[in-house]
């Protein structure tokens, strides 16, 4: 596991208590952050919801399995799937190499641009994990 001051924790995204972060501008990816990728360790499965699917702020999208264990995964705002990572079906491990590059999960079409001002920037997201870790 990486020491907290090895973690990468963007500020320009926002970020959910569940560790799952989105880009605040289009196209709105959604993954999961340093810290999370790190805690579950090597991924090996992704499961996903599919394009055209409506999610809600807090509801169960999809799943990350690791050797460890598996981790739902919660969105961090609402609207409509319009693109699934489909890359992390031959290497699920992007997620660990790359959580805000080529590891993201999904793109959302956003049903309300205003969650994005419930979610933590870098710096805020980066106080909850110290304090909660």
């Amino acid at each position: 596991m990486k020491d907290f001051d090895e973690l990468v924790l963007p500020g320009e995204l926002r970020y959910a208590k569940d560790h799952e972060w989105v880009s605040p501008t289009a196209p709105h990816r959604i993954g999961v952050s340093d810290f999370a990728q790190d805690q579950l360790g090597d991924i090996t499965f992704a499961e996903l919801p599919t394009v055209g699917k409506s999610l809600t702020v807090g509801e169960e999208f999809g799943s990350l399995e690791s050797i460890k264990s598996v981790s739902s995964l919660y969105s961090p705002v609402s609207g409509k799937v319009v693109a699934v990572n489909s890359a992390l079906e031959d290497d699920p491990g992007l997620v660990n190499r790359e959580p805000y590059a080529d590891g993201w999960l999904i793109e959302v079409e956003l049903a309300n641009p205003g969650e994005l001002d419930n979610l933590m920037d870098g710096e805020t997201y980066q106080a909850h994990v110290k304090a909660n870790a």
